[in-house]
């Protein structure tokens, strides 16, 4: 497939660079993240290529700071569900040169998070993946990002069906900060590529090669 053509490309391109290289996977919910982060890690690892996944939705907050804070709903998913700011810091102007860097890992069953220590050492890429990761305070980090088109519809018949009959709770909370994000950020126009969720679902079922 095309798009992954130009990922291999890039992705030979960086490592000859002899640095680190940033990868960022973006995508609304549902859009196919996961599955086009572990296709690139078993594409480098066929390739000899150290890399490692970080992803976001390992670091939320806790529930009482991201439910029932009196702001809108739309607004505690976009604005309240990671600390953006202690991110910022702790994450992503870290991702270049250091070796070790300490995380808040999210436990659900707990509601609580834990810093743990996450090993950098020898990583040639790094790739972060998670939903409005093009917000302005991420974006800067990132050598190269992509973007996962998916409709809306099919997303959410992606969702299982117990969670489908809360669809208030999408209209509320999660498609209006999509709708923010696609609005304010223009994600699709500034990511370095963009893929269609059924390319990406082509190319994961072994078609595309």
């Amino acid at each position: 497939m095309e798009a992954f053509n130009k990922l291999l490309k890039q992705i030979n391109l960086d490592v000859r660079q002899n640095k680190r290289f940033i990868f960022g996977i973006d995508g609304l919910s549902r859009s196919g993240k996961t599955t086009l982060t572990n296709m690139l890690l078993s594409m480098l690892s066929e390739r000899e290529i150290e890399g490692i996944a970080i992803h976001l939705d390992d670091h939320i907050v806790e529930r009482s700071k991201r439910y029932n804070t009196g702001c809108e709903e739309w607004h505690e998913y976009y604005y309240l569900q990671w600390d953006i700011e202690r991110l910022r810091k702790t994450l992503f102007e870290n991702l270049i040169h250091s070796e070790e860097i300490e995380l808040p890992y999210y436990d659900n069953e707990k509601d609580q998070y834990i810093d743990k220590t996450l090993n950098l050492a020898d990583k040639e890429i790094i790739i972060v993946e998670g939903i409005f990761l093009q917000r302005e305070e991420w974006k800067s980090y990132l050598d190269y990002t992509v973007f996962i088109d998916c409709p809306r519809d099919v997303r959410f018949g992606r969702e299982n069906s117990q969670t489908q009959e809360n669809i208030e709770k999408f209209r509320n909370r999660y498609w209006k900060a999509e709708d923010f994000y696609m609005e304010k950020l223009r994600p699709e126009e500034k990511a370095n590529l963009v893929i269609s969720y059924f390319e990406l679902l082509k190319e994961s079922a072994g078609d595309g090669q």
